[in-house]
Parts: structure tokens; C-alpha cells; sequence
């Protein structure tokens, strides 16, 4: 699961393959939302081993006020820096510092 940025607007996701999901939303080549809002930073992310799992965290996520996102944001990422800016420069870009159950 993951949430991208065009610092005004974000938007929740999941993916079995971020970088190839993240480079169709950089190079619009996915239709709707994204591409016209140009969200094209990833400033979240987190895996999940189960598929269902990700799709039911998903909706409770795109559920929460703006607020609250943008606090699951700053809690691993404070910056909100684009977490695929280098990959090979930050192992730690999963979102594995707390327990995402908390939050929802």
C-alpha cells in the first residue's frame, strides 16, 4: 500500500510492484485522478503479506479526515521527502517503525 503526493492532494493505493505503479502515475499512464492531479511523490509506504489485508486497510485509510493521513505520513517520514527519489539510499522506506494496526 502506498500514498502519493503532489503536496496539495493524496492519494491511497496498493500494488504488488511500486516502482512500476509509481512510473505509470509519474508518466500518466494511468487514466483518472492521478494523472490529472500530476500525484507523482511517493511519501508513503508499507507491504502486507496478504492481498485482503491490503485491500481492507486500503478502504479504511481513504476513509480518515486529511489530517490523520497526513499524521501516518510524518510518523516514519517528516519531511514528506519522495521516498523513491533513491531507492538504493533508504532500505527503511517501508512504513515497519509501528504498528500500522494502531493507527486504523
Amino acid at each position: 500500500m502506498y500514498i502519493v503526493t503532489n503536496t496539495t492532494t493524496l492519494y491511497i493505493g496498493i500494488t504488488s510492484n511500486i516502482q512500476s505503479r509509481l512510473y505509470q502515475h509519474r508518466y500518466g499512464e494511468v487514466e483518472g485522478f492521478t494523472k490529472h492531479d500530476h500525484l507523482n511523490r511517493l511519501v508513503w509506504l508499507d507491504r502486507f503479506r496478504n492481498v485482503n489485508d491490503a485491500i481492507a486497510c486500503e478502504k479504511k485509510l481513504k476513509g480518515w479526515r486529511r489530517s490523520r493521513k497526513i499524521a501516518l505520513v510524518e510518523q516514519t517520514n517528516p519531511s514528506c521527502l519522495d521516498l523513491s527519489d533513491d531507492w538504493e539510499q533508504q532500505p527503511d522506506v517501508y512504513a515497519s517503525r509501528y504498528n500500522i494496526e494502531e493507527m486504523i
